[in-house]
């Protein structure tokens, strides 16, 4: 028999958590205690990409650790996705499980579009899985629509 834990105590707790660019210094952070060790050389690759000025990489930052992310393809890839001038394409999008519903995915998403407004993008497209619920209400919140399926 499984028995539901019980609170002792609770308190609020407000976290102040700032969006900005992605360092050196947070590519092995991004794995996240190991979670996304898989995923080093993409995350390393991305950095390259932001330093020669083709991606932007996002974190949600949590007192200088990075508790979400999302990057940004700016530069000319699959036409569908990003053209380098007017269609940019948004991935990698991943907030800690313990912060969603607190509004750091919404942060990310927004300061990417504000970034990408500045540069004169006009179009920003996003992929997820069609079971994934949670992203689905976040971007329909946002007030993203499918263009296609795959």
């Amino acid at each position: 028999m499984k028995r539901e834990p019980v609170a002792l105590a609770s308190l609020p707790v407000q976290l102040e958590v700032a969006i900005r660019h992605a360092t050196a210094d947070d590519i092995r952070r991004l794995e996240w205690g190991g979670e996304f060790w898989r995923l080093r050389k993409h995350f390393e690759n991305a950095y390259r990409e932001q330093q020669a000025g083709r991606r932007l990489l996002l974190v949600a930052d949590l007192n200088g650790y990075p508790v979400g992310r999302l990057f940004l393809q700016i530069a000319r890839g699959n036409p569908i996705f990003a053209d380098g001038s007017s269609r940019a394409y948004l991935y990698a999008f991943h907030v800690m499980e313990a912060l969603r519903g607190c509004g750091s995915g919404g942060a990310l998403v927004n300061t990417a579009e504000g970034l990408l407004r500045e540069r004169g993008f006009e179009w920003v497209t996003i992929a997820v899985e069609k079971t994934n619920e949670g992203a689905l209400r976040l971007y329909r919140r946002l007030g993203y629509e499918v263009f296609r399926e795959d």
